[in-house]
């Protein structure tokens, strides 16, 4: 999303879907498409993704003046929406990989014991200031505009250097990835490249001035740019809308809420509310069945006949799971009526080390966080995370510390004896409103719907 767009509006994917089987001929027409989408994408990525191209990427009009010169459109005989679409695609892509580079720098330098503070502070200053950065990158002399070069030369006084554009090239060259991409069967498109009418989409083709048409399942028609995503084996595509929708403001959505999540109770509150009561079944009939599968599939690795039931199968029973999560989310919300949630941090990936089962493994937390999150923003509800270390095990009474038994927390210090998430939810809220948080994520900036 551009930054002109207001903070109030959120972007939600919508997908419609052929309701016919395709053409054969027809989808060869749109692969082609698809192909040479990818091509251009890999033929920027190649000549553009290095560091000699820094200088050149931002704001990309460089780029789009070298691409129209290569001559690779009329090779490939493709239709400029498409041959500029994947340009700009891909030069978002590779935007998006430095940011990403950029990133892991700073955070490694942050932690680097050995850089005193004003080398710290040289280094975030390069890696914030791009023709900086690409200057050392490229080893040639820095050289800004007059105010930012004068900041720029106090810093360098202080910093060494030398030693420290070596640590920079040697984090680039370690951690940044030339991108590449072997699809082949989806391509974006703009709304010279279409046309909606008697119940499906009209899609230009590289034959001048002739389209295809696709019978769609609905009647909805859309002005933006399109992604179109192939599937040849099944004759069928998919089109991926990006629609913009206004954030929904409730007045009497202002109560706080403590919330603690679990593998039998979905959410339970600090008021002892629940919701998902039968999220462990849902869950253990799919940990059971993907257990199952698993056994069967290795022990018949031999004779397999392929994935495809097993795929489909699993699917049904995750949308399943999935359906009920976002039910009980929105029973939570028009019952509960937050104005601000407080909830634990989520801790990355592996974290803790040691073996965990296989139902831990499956567990949908972080499907449930993301869905929550979305919903939050939706409805204009701010979220906030709380530290979680040792959450579970203070009495939200007393603050005195005690243990869990079959569900129930009892304090060693008061007596209380609580519901063990309940309690857990009481201390959330009162970390929270002692100032104990994480972060604030504010809910109206703009923001994709997650698949």
């Amino acid at each position: 999303m551009g930054m002109g767009m207001q903070s109030d509006m959120l972007c939600r994917t919508i997908r419609q879907y052929s309701s016919a089987p395709i053409a054969e001929a027809d989808m060869r027409k749109l692969l082609d498409i698809a192909e040479d989408y990818g091509k251009v994408k890999n033929y920027v990525y190649a000549r553009f993704g290095g560091i000699g191209s820094l200088d050149r990427i931002y704001p990309g009009y460089t780029v789009q003046n070298e691409m129209t010169a290569s001559g690779l459109r009329t090779s490939l005989g493709l239709p400029s929406v498409y041959f500029y679409l994947a340009v700009f695609d891909a030069l978002g892509d590779i935007k998006c990989q430095w940011m990403r580079t950029k990133s892991k720098i700073l955070e490694l330098t942050g932690r680097n014991a050995g850089f005193s503070e004003d080398d710290k502070h040289y280094l975030r200053f390069l890696l914030k200031v791009n023709n900086a950065f690409a200057a050392v990158l490229n080893q040639r002399p820095v050289q800004l505009p007059a105010e930012i070069q004068k900041q720029y030369e106090i810093l360098a006084e202080r910093a060494d250097r030398e030693r420290l554009h070596r640590y920079l090239c040697r984090q680039v060259r370690k951690y940044h990835v030339k991108l590449h991409t072997d699809c082949q069967d989806i391509f974006s498109t703009s709304e010279r490249a279409y046309r909606y009418g008697n119940h499906g989409i009209s899609l230009a083709v590289k034959e001048k001035r002739r389209r295809i048409f696709v019978s769609l399942t609905d009647n909805n028609q859309y002005k933006c740019q399109l992604s179109v995503r192939l599937y040849p084996g099944e004759q069928r595509l998919e089109i991926i809308v990006p629609v913009y929708v206004n954030v929904k403001r409730h007045e009497d959505y202002v109560n706080p809420i403590g919330i603690a999540m679990g593998m039998q109770t979905m959410l339970t509150t600090d008021s002892g509310h629940k919701y998902g009561e039968n999220f462990g079944s849902y869950q253990a009939a799919y940990t059971r069945w993907t257990e199952k599968q698993s056994k069967n599939y290795h022990y018949n690795r031999q004779s397999n006949p392929g994935r495809k039931k097993y795929m489909a199968q699993k699917k049904c029973l995750e949308e399943r799971l999935h359906g009920y999560i976002n039910q009980e989310l929105n029973r939570f919300l028009a019952e509960e009526k937050p104005g601000i949630i407080y909830l634990v941090k989520l801790p990355k990936a592996g974290a803790g080390g040691g073996k965990i089962s296989r139902a831990v493994m499956m567990w949908q937390r972080g499907y449930i966080r993301r869905r929550l999150e979305w919903k939050c923003r939706e409805h204009a509800i701010e979220i906030v995370e709380v530290f979680g270390n040792g959450v579970s095990r203070e009495c939200s009474r007393c603050g005195g510390s005690g243990e869990r038994k079959k569900g129930s927390f009892c304090c060693s210090v008061c007596g209380a004896v609580l519901d063990e998430k309940t309690n857990t939810a009481g201390n959330v809220r009162k970390r929270a409103e002692s100032g104990k948080t994480v972060t604030k994520r504010q809910p109206f900036q703009a923001y994709e719907s997650p698949e």
